[in-house]
């Protein structure tokens, strides 16, 4: 068990001092935010943050001044103390990934009434001062030592989060026509409804009407005023939708409550699918209450193994969604077990080969780097500690994983351990194909849907 145990006045000598160090991560900035009130767009706003003068998410100063009050709180003097007075001074910005060390040290103590005073700094990792001054406390009398309490970390409830954005940038586009294949399950119809009335899109509902009535009179959701393409079985409606994106009618397609195998088969097939020459692939839109950016994780869903020709295709159509999402150079880590190359470690391989071919142009539209792993992917602090000097560790924006059963796990984790939120498209086909997991919920559908909305709005690179 872990304990906390503080020093009396009389065991504290001038002299004396303590030690913190922490990184600033996005979601203590968001936190901060929360708690104080200061929502300068400069610390909350990603794409505000890029496009001033300064380039990138910044801090506050004041969060070195709760690094001090966490030595004081819980190290020296620690449970028990009682805060008198501060004067610090802000000396030097604090920007995202900034890692911070703050240092206590004792300069006097006055026996009449326990005062104690600091001397207070904060340094950055290049070593300039950010925080500097002196702390006035009433040390402890008497000794202290009981188990630390642990905080259950504050996430954002909001089930849209950081997906808001994607909605609103579809506010001035038409809804789309879109192929809702087989809704016969409360979360995929109730998807399709909210996404209508949020004017996303145009369903149409393709699957066995009683079913689709039953599930909307037994969840209570109207759809009156939606049209249903009556079939008997979901192989029928997979085949329905895509044949009403081969005659026009429909820009999209969204997965109900069927197999994706099914889906994808209708989709492939070579004499009625709606392939092209471009490799499908799919891609996870992650939410991550952690991390300051939307993080785009492919392959997960649609192929096993991919081939380093695959992996090509996959990679640049992750590309062509970020550009439609508003990210214009995205940052792609090439993920592996580690950041060097190993012969007998295919994923290396393939991570050095990608990032040639993005050099001779074979990939275009972001920046590439890689073989990374995957703490020096999304980690400054990672990335600094392995002496990695790249424009993408720490800061990428589309994760690709070496293979299908790897980057499964690493969305389901971010979504079940870190509380993500995930929303899911496929890529590659004649149209955008809105494939999510039949357990993901309603929010997850609706921002897929927005997704198809930019996607098929915009002008994807093909080359």
């Amino acid at each position: 068990m872990d304990f906390i145990e503080n020093r009396t006045f009389d065991e504290i000598n001038i002299g004396d001092h303590a030690t913190l160090t922490k990184t600033l991560t996005y979601d203590e900035i968001r936190l901060f935010s929360a708690m104080s009130g200061d929502i300068n767009p400069s610390m909350v706003d990603q794409s505000f943050a890029e496009s001033d003068d300064i380039h990138q998410t910044v801090g506050r100063a004041m969060w070195g001044g709760a690094l001090i009050s966490h030595i004081l709180g819980r190290q020296l003097p620690g449970p028990g103390t009682q805060f008198i007075g501060q004067t610090l001074q802000f000396t030097h910005g604090v920007q995202l990934g900034d890692t911070i060390t703050a240092t206590c040290s004792v300069t006097s103590k006055n026996p009449s009434n326990r005062h104690v005073t600091f001397d207070c700094k904060c340094v950055n990792q290049q070593g300039e001062t950010v925080v500097a001054g002196e702390v006035h406390v009433t040390a402890p009398e008497q000794k202290i030592r009981q188990p630390a309490a642990h905080l259950q970390p504050v996430r954002k409830k909001d089930p849209l989060g950081n997906y808001r954005a994607f909605i609103e940038k579809t506010h001035d586009l038409p809804p789309l026509p879109m192929a809702v294949v087989h809704p016969c399950d409360r979360e995929s119809l109730l998807g399709a409804v909210e996404s209508a009335r949020m004017n996303l899109i145009q369903p149409l509902l393709i699957g066995p009407a009683a079913r689709i009535h039953a599930v909307a009179d037994h969840e209570g959701i109207d759809i009156s005023g939606l049209d249903i393409l009556p079939v008997e079985h979901s192989h029928a409606a997979a085949e329905l939708a895509v044949a009403l994106v081969r005659s026009g009618r429909v820009g999209s397609i969204m997965k109900g409550s069927l197999h994706t195998d099914e889906l994808m088969g209708a989709v492939l097939s070579k004499e009625k699918g709606i392939r092209t020459d471009r490799r499908l692939s799919h891609v996870f839109i992650m939410d991550v209450p952690t991390y300051p950016r939307p993080l785009l994780i492919t392959d997960a869903a649609i192929n096993i193994e991919p081939t380093l020709d695959e992996k090509r295709d996959i990679v640049q159509n992750a590309i062509d969604l970020a550009h439609a999402l508003g990210i214009d150079n995205p940052k792609v880590a090439i993920l592996a077990a580690v950041e060097t190359v190993n012969t007998k470690m295919r994923a290396t391989l393939d991570a050095a080969a990608l990032c040639k071919m993005a050099d001779r142009k074979q990939i275009s539209g972001g920046t590439l780097d890689g073989p990374l792993a995957f703490d020096n992917a999304i980690s400054l602090e990672a990335a600094r500690t392995k002496g990695i000097v790249s424009g993408v560790a720490g800061q990428a924006d589309i994760l690709m994983v070496p293979d299908l059963e790897s980057g499964n796990m690493l969305a389901k984790q971010l979504e079940y351990l870190a509380d993500a939120h995930s929303a899911g498209i496929v890529l590659g086909a004649r149209v955008p194909i809105v494939l999510t997991s039949r357990a993901d919920t309603a929010p997850s559908r609706i921002t897929s849907c927005a997704i198809a909305v930019l996607l098929a709005n915009s002008t994807p690179n093909r080359g």
